[in-house]
């Protein structure tokens, strides 16, 4: 459990990191396209990928924090034991099963862009697509992973409470 935690704690600062790339970036791309009148459609394109990653990815580090949205006047009323029984039901009963459908689904819809070599319909876009499709069925593991870990430590504190 503790290498899950660990993973995911590093996979958030790999998310912090590639915000900052994408800041810079569309800083640049933004001067580039309004002062210069150039621009670049595989740079957009780049700039669409490196947001999926952040959302993606940051989808289990926000888990991991405790920072997900969630119906909080009535939750922020409960007692501590009660707050862990629904974490742990909202963990096996809606993010797992909701996640193992996304990681079903997504595994096609990679092997399929990966079998068709899809890539930009735009001229000068990125090619490779597939590999961006592959994050979203990665990125539902680690939320998986996450849920599991998060699943048990609830389990243990409403035993302990």
């Amino acid at each position: 459990m503790n290498l899950i935690d660990k993973s995911i704690k590093y996979l958030g600062y790999f998310t912090a990191f590639i915000l900052a790339i994408l800041v810079l970036l569309v800083v640049y791309d933004a001067t580039a396209r309004y002062l210069f009148s150039t621009g670049s459609i595989a740079l957009q394109e780049l700039e669409w990928h490196l947001f999926d990653i952040i959302i993606l990815f940051g989808i289990a580090y926000t888990l991991k924090e405790n920072a997900h949205v969630r119906v909080d006047i009535f939750y922020a009323s409960f007692s501590e034991k009660k707050k862990a029984f629904v974490n742990i039901i909202s963990s096996l009963f809606f993010i797992l099963p909701f996640s193992f459908l996304i990681i079903y689904i997504g595994l096609d819809f990679v092997s399929q862009s990966f079998i068709q070599n899809e890539c930009s319909s735009n001229p000068g876009g990125l090619e490779y697509r597939y590999l961006v499709k592959a994050l979203m069925p990665l990125s539902f593991v680690f939320l998986s992973l996450q849920a599991i870990v998060d699943a048990k430590r609830n389990f243990d504190m409403w035993r302990a409470l």
